[in-house]
């Protein structure tokens, strides 16, 4: 686990929060720009001077300012992935990977960076320059750099940010990597609500300074109060696994837990696990099982809540088996049908609108 506490203060702004995050997995940190992410980043890698400050990483106090006590940046086993790679463009990617791991007592073995290479595929760039990749290849190497001095937190500073939106395409399923694969906590900055979605286990949302709402993925998209989940563009994400594909008809059958859902074909093995990101607005209630129907995936489901977010519109939280499920209707169908919380009712989730997250 790790604990912190943090208060600074600028002209004009103050930074003033109190989170925990879990000891595994990736959190990410979204807000707006001046809401304080990169910020809170600083303050755990020890660059920014703070009024009062509290850091416990495990069973370890990196600062307690009450009680004078500052370890500083050089001694904290960190990681920190900027927005702009910053590789030593004379030197090659393996050079650059070496570059850090030289100068640390401890460090990745020899095999556990071979791993790491693999899992980001980089093999065919080591012996290159740093200079002749792309953007995306150059975050890779500037991710593998960071590993490869095997620190117990990985700090990343919207990564992606320099990036078009081919290259962090290209990138994503290479951070999905790290995401399943890495036995430390990743802290990942960000205002893209995909990259939460393809990424996140934990989410903390910061405001002004302050914390507005934290918790788990599933947790955070199912609040109506935040501004995110009220927008016309507010989302479910489902863990999945491809079960098989239906050449024929060009379909892909995806499972969860208790339930399938048909969608356009996916260029994924059989077996393999991914996310979908299902939109409120492309989700539809009936009161009963429709027949003759062009939507193949009808769902029965259980009416948890039911909140107005803006005039005319309702957000209702579904809930199917052990996955939420938002649907965005008019406050007219919402009294229409009588829609009260604890109905069953039957979800309908058009194919050819679920975006797939791989």
């Amino acid at each position: 686990m790790i604990s912190a506490r943090f208060q600074v203060s600028f002209e004009g702004f103050t930074l003033d929060l109190d989170l925990q995050l879990p000891p595994r997995g990736l959190s990410v940190i979204l807000g707006e720009s001046g809401s304080g992410k990169t910020t809170l980043l600083r303050c755990i890698a020890g660059l920014q001077i703070t009024d009062e400050s509290f850091l416990k990483v495990g069973d370890q106090t990196w600062v307690d300012s009450r009680q004078n006590q500052f370890l500083a940046t050089h001694q904290r086993s960190i990681g920190y992935v900027f927005q702009q790679a910053n590789l030593f463009p004379h030197l090659s990617v393996a050079e650059n990977i070496d570059y850090g791991r030289k100068r640390l007592k401890q460090s990745l073995s020899n095999s556990k960076l071979a791993d790491l290479i693999q899992l980001l595929g980089i093999s065919d760039l080591m012996s290159r320059s740093a200079r002749t990749l792309s953007g995306g290849e150059q975050q890779r190497v500037a991710i593998a750099r960071a590993l490869a001095m095997e620190p117990e937190i990985l700090l990343m500073d919207e990564p992606l940010a320099a990036l078009d939106w081919q290259r962090k395409q290209d990138i994503l399923p290479y951070l999905q990597r790290l995401q399943q694969n890495l036995d430390i906590p990743i802290i990942y900055v960000t205002h893209s609500l995909q990259e939460m979605a393809q990424l996140a286990d934990h989410v903390v949302i910061l405001q002004a300074g302050k914390i507005q709402a934290q918790g788990s993925l599933s947790a955070i998209l199912q609040r109506p109060d935040l501004a995110m989940n009220q927008q016309a563009d507010a989302f479910s994400v489902w863990p999945v696994r491809l079960l098989d594909h239906d050449s024929r008809y060009a379909l892909s059958r995806v499972g969860f837990d208790h339930g399938e859902l048909f969608l356009p074909q996916l260029d994924i093995l059989p077996g393999q696990n991914f996310r979908l990101q299902i939109y409120a607005r492309d989700v539809s209630l009936t009161l009963q099982q429709a027949v003759n129907t062009s939507i193949l995936n009808v769902l029965t489901a259980t009416i948890i809540s039911i909140a107005e977010t803006v005039p005319g519109q309702c957000l209702i939280h579904l809930q199917i088996s052990e996955q939420s499920l938002l649907a965005q209707i008019t406050r007219k169908s919402q009294e229409m049908l009588n829609l009260k919380v604890g109905m069953t009712v039957f979800a309908q989730i058009k194919g050819s609108s679920v975006f797939n997250q791989r």
